[in-house]
């Protein structure tokens, strides 16, 4: 295919696997990214051919002058601050979520030839989901809400998108999670968050190369202007509660996740910005769906190999230590209470804009 293709954050979860994918479709790629130690460990991984230009993106100086280096004819734009850092530094989240996403924009208008623009969003767009009362699954018709600061940052950046002059895409991701185990780093704080979140909530999880493919697709894809949902297949519409054990099960740590806690059923904004998504328009264009819930498993199990007998061994012992670490331990109360438990330890979870 002609032109280049920009992926900004493109060492992310995300970002490597859709670097990966376009390189297999034979495209030009350039990686924009910032210059840190992790980034050049990884550069150094990429497939041959691609490139990598060093650019922190909240400096429009720097930003212009790879956009007119490049001069992309596609600029897939992952470049985000996800939770749980999010709610730990709000302001460099907003110069990188918002403010970062228009002066790239900006930017992006003001080529010879401007490029089309595959924006990564979120569902969380929709705000809390409250099972009990609201209907599912969403679709991209439907209106956003702004119950954390992730999804009014997701939100603003996809208005900014959609008010452009660009050729613009924006895809809207489900959780997005890999059957290898090292794709995504552990961490004290995403164990914690992941613990906050009501264990009945639904989620509707996607294989990372499920995703990779969609944006790859969207970069030529006749769906101009259009807002696509991009998650997995039905298998995927899962519960937060099940994604945890299910996965540490297939990695050997059979039991070795604590019980969180139910949402309250009767309060609609104590619900985490997740929900089952109907991806019929998403997958009819850009056929992404390739990996159900229980392949993704299985090849978890595979990769894990022999070390899962040692993890089984293990999982009582992780099990007690995580449940004295997760947002609930020795705490008041029946139900889950996500934002006050990231209020707790993470940070400010509130919105910093109203629309």
């Amino acid at each position: 295919m002609p032109g280049t293709v920009l992926v900004t954050g493109g060492f992310g979860l995300v970002g490597s696997a859709t670097v990966g994918r376009l390189v297999e479709l034979g495209r030009t790629v350039v990686v924009a990214d910032l210059d840190t130690p992790a980034n050049r460990a990884a550069a150094t991984t990429l497939p041959p051919g691609v490139s990598v230009s060093w650019v922190d993106l909240t400096d429009a100086e720097q930003t212009a002058r790879v956009v007119a280096e490049v001069t992309p004819t596609v600029i897939v734009h992952l470049a985000a601050i996800i939770p749980p850092a999010i709610y730990k530094n709000r302001a460099l989240a907003r110069r990188v979520n918002v403010d970062a996403t228009a002066n790239l924009v900006r930017i992006a208008e003001a080529q010879p030839t401007p490029p089309r623009w595959v924006q990564a969003s979120s569902n969380a767009v929709f705000g809390s989901r409250n099972p009990h009362r609201s209907t599912g699954p969403v679709t991209a018709d439907m209106p956003m809400k702004h119950s954390d600061l992730y999804s009014a940052h997701k939100a603003e950046a996809e208005t900014i998108v959609r008010d452009s002059s660009l050729e613009w895409v924006v895809l809207r991701l489900g959780g997005v999670l890999s059957a290898d185990p090292d794709a995504i780093p552990f961490s004290a704080d995403a164990m914690y968050f992941d613990s906050t979140l009501p264990i009945d909530g639904r989620l509707h999880s996607v294989d990372v190369r499920d995703v990779a493919w969609a944006f790859a697709a969207a970069t030529t894809a006749d769906v101009v202007h259009e807002i696509l949902l991009i998650a997995g297949d039905d298998s995927h519409r899962v519960l937060h509660g099940d994604v945890g054990p299910a996965l540490a099960a297939a990695r050997g740590m059979v039991g070795g996740t604590p019980k969180g806690r139910k949402g309250n059923p009767d309060d609609d904004d104590a619900w985490f910005v997740t929900d089952w998504m109907d991806t019929t328009r998403a997958q009819e264009a850009l056929a992404f769906q390739h990996h159900s819930w229980s392949d993704m498993l299985a090849e978890a199990r595979r990769r894990t190999g022999r070390s899962r007998h040692m993890l089984r061994i293990v999982a009582p012992v992780v099990k007690a230590v995580l449940a004295r670490r997760s947002a609930y331990w020795k705490q008041p109360g029946q139900y889950a209470d996500p934002w006050g438990a990231i209020g707790r330890k993470l940070g400010d979870a509130a919105p910093d804009f109203q629309v």
